[in-house]
């Protein structure tokens, strides 16, 4: 009888049409979107096999250049990768919960400026604080605070600091105006997540958080760390590709059009820090370089780039998801531009 009304009830369900896709299993309990990585991947593969294809037969340079930056920024981000999620998975399996609840105010509203400033402790990238943020959120913290600390953290820290004073010994006032201008957009980006974020914009990765009585402590970091690695690991590598592409696409005489007008040269130098995804240790050398354009279009490179970058973007979109990565880059690229000028006008 069982099997007859199994029968019946498929008999009964509709047919599907001829080109109709079908979900992978478990797809949609993931909360993936269907079509989402394959447009990830074409955006960053078919743009690189262009420049093979051209270059194989035609301006071998632009190959070379291709590969060179493909394999810079990748090798750039690893490191600070490997730091990141080797610390995501000691506060993973460590940190007891307890610590978080007490170390930020019970507050949202307040948690967030002191989890901003609490970037300045990560010596990393961009590439280290994504894993560090969704293993804050698994232990308890709010996603505000975390996203906070996310955008804060390779812009403020010691190493990225200290690199702008280098880059820029002449201007002392624009390591104080990138820390002012970062601190102020980590923070706005936090209150505009309490104000309008939404949980089903949200999709963190799904992990085993916690220490689990009984277990051993170092085999849920190797997991934990294990884990994060790879995930992000593949997402970076995509990233990179991209931003190789588009880094071999732009002609340099087009900077020559941009350096006269500041109005011109601050949303240009932003689009570029997106564009080019230099690691934050090493963009203060890449803006100083960058000597005919004004001192503002400069900190806004490199205040956006830390925070809104091919590889970033691609980060959060397989840690968090799409959705997620859509709507945060997008308003933390209008906030840190605003926060720029805002800043850069008073002290540069």
């Amino acid at each position: 009888m069982q099997q007859t009304d199994v029968r019946s009830e498929e008999a009964a369900a509709p047919p599907a049409s001829p080109g109709t896709a079908t979900a992978a299993p478990g797809a949609a309990a993931r909360g993936w979107p269907r079509r989402w990585p394959l447009l990830l991947l074409g955006a960053a593969v078919v743009p690189g096999t262009l420049v093979f294809v051209v270059g194989r037969w035609g301006d071998a340079p632009a190959l070379q250049a291709w590969r060179t930056v493909c394999l810079a920024v990748t090798v750039q981000a690893l490191p600070f990768l490997l730091l990141g999620t080797a610390l995501s998975g000691a506060i993973n399996a460590f940190v007891p919960e307890r610590v978080f609840s007490r170390a930020l105010p019970k507050n949202p509203v307040l948690a967030v400026p002191v989890a901003g400033v609490a970037g300045v402790v990560l010596p990393g990238c961009e590439c280290a604080s994504v894993p560090v943020a969704n293993s804050l959120i698994n232990r308890g913290v709010a996603p505000a605070a975390a996203f906070a600390f996310l955008l804060s953290a390779p812009a403020v820290n010691p190493v990225v600091l200290t690199a702008t004073a280098i880059a820029f010994p002449a201007s002392p006032g624009m390591v104080l105006a990138r820390l002012l201008a970062s601190l102020a957009t980590a923070a706005v980006m936090g209150w505009l997540w309490l104000l309008f974020g939404r949980e089903e914009w949200l999709r963190p990765a799904v992990r085993h958080t916690g220490h689990q009585p009984g277990h051993s402590r170092w085999t849920e970091f190797r997991q934990g760390f294990q884990h994060d690695f790879l995930h992000a690991g593949g997402f970076l590598v995509l990233g990179a590709m991209a931003a190789a592409t588009f880094n071999v696409a732009v002609p340099r005489t087009l900077l020559d059009a941009f350096t006269g007008s500041t109005w011109l040269a601050v949303p240009f130098l932003a689009g570029l820090a997106v564009l080019l995804a230099v690691c934050s240790e090493a963009d203060a050398f890449v803006a100083a370089s960058l000597a005919g354009f004004p001192p503002l279009a400069r900190l806004t490179f490199m205040v956006v780039g830390p925070m809104v970058d091919l590889k970033l973007i691609a980060l959060q979109a397989g840690t968090f998801g799409r959705a997620f990565a859509a709507r945060f880059s997008t308003a933390t690229a209008v906030v840190a531009v605003l926060c720029s000028v805002l800043v850069g006008g008073f002290l540069l």
